[in-house]
């Protein structure tokens, strides 16, 4: 693993930043080509990346912070170099401030949503290999071939299943099919609904490889972020057939 990949007069460039950083360029770079093509100025979508990158660090940081207080501290709160992010935590906080840096500029919160989705899931995929090489977020000892020993904070882990790499392909799988579903004419929200109900069942699976080791049982044996999915999930399918009948109703 490195969790340093070089340093720059004596600056360390962290893997897991620098991974984060370059999903977030891509995404907003996409995003702003598709913004045109829904009568948004491009522009207007680069302010709203900032919004939502910071935001959304902040507050994924925060839920994470506070829904591990037995091995985080809140005196390490900006050591983001370390991992530590909570997604559901931050899409929560992006929402948030998203929805009112548009409503400040009048732009459709839906379609803007719907915008931004396959680029929040390319993003997201990008940043699951800084994971990688930082070497958090694995998963259980595996005997597979593929099996990555892990530096955890100077413990050396067996053999164990690299789910950040299974969470960069799955997300990629998400990113393709969401970039199918927004060439075709759908109500405003229903891309934005498919990918979360998606992301969903994707973390909610990886969850069980994770469980024990970076993720902890909560409640009847299911993880924090399993429970909150399934509430993600719900909502979504709603979302998303509620969007198809405002479709079938034109």
């Amino acid at each position: 693993m490195r969790s340093t990949l070089v340093e720059v007069f004596g600056i360390p460039i962290r893997s897991y930043g620098l991974m984060l950083v370059v999903g977030f360029l891509i995404g907003v770079w996409r995003a702003a080509r598709v913004a045109r093509s829904k009568g948004i100025p491009s522009e207007r979508i680069c302010d709203l990346g900032l919004v939502v990158l910071i935001s959304g660090v902040l507050g994924a940081r925060l839920v994470y912070v506070l829904l591990n207080r037995d091995s985080e501290s809140l005196n390490e709160f900006f050591r983001l170099w370390n991992g530590g992010l909570s997604f559901h935590g931050g899409v929560a906080f992006a929402l948030l401030f998203g929805w009112v840096f548009l409503k400040r500029t009048h732009i459709p919160f839906w379609t803007a949503a719907d915008v931004v989705a396959p680029s929040a899931a390319i993003g997201y995929a990008i940043t699951r290999i800084g994971c990688f090489l930082n070497g958090c977020c694995y998963g259980a000892p595996t005997t597979l071939p593929w099996g990555v020993r892990f530096n955890d904070h100077g413990v050396i882990t067996p053999l164990s299943h690299p789910t950040q790499i299974y969470a960069t392909a799955a997300n990629l799988a998400i990113f393709l099919l969401l970039a199918r579903l927004e060439k075709q004419q759908r109500a405003p929200g229903f891309v934005f609904a498919s990918y979360m109900a998606m992301y969903s069942v994707y973390r909610f699976a990886i969850e069980f490889l994770r469980k024990g080791y970076t993720a902890q049982e909560w409640i009847l044996g299911l993880t924090q972020a399993q429970w909150v999915s399934l509430g993600i999930l719900a909502i979504s399918v709603v979302g998303i057939f509620r969007t198809h009948s405002i479709q079938k109703a034109k």
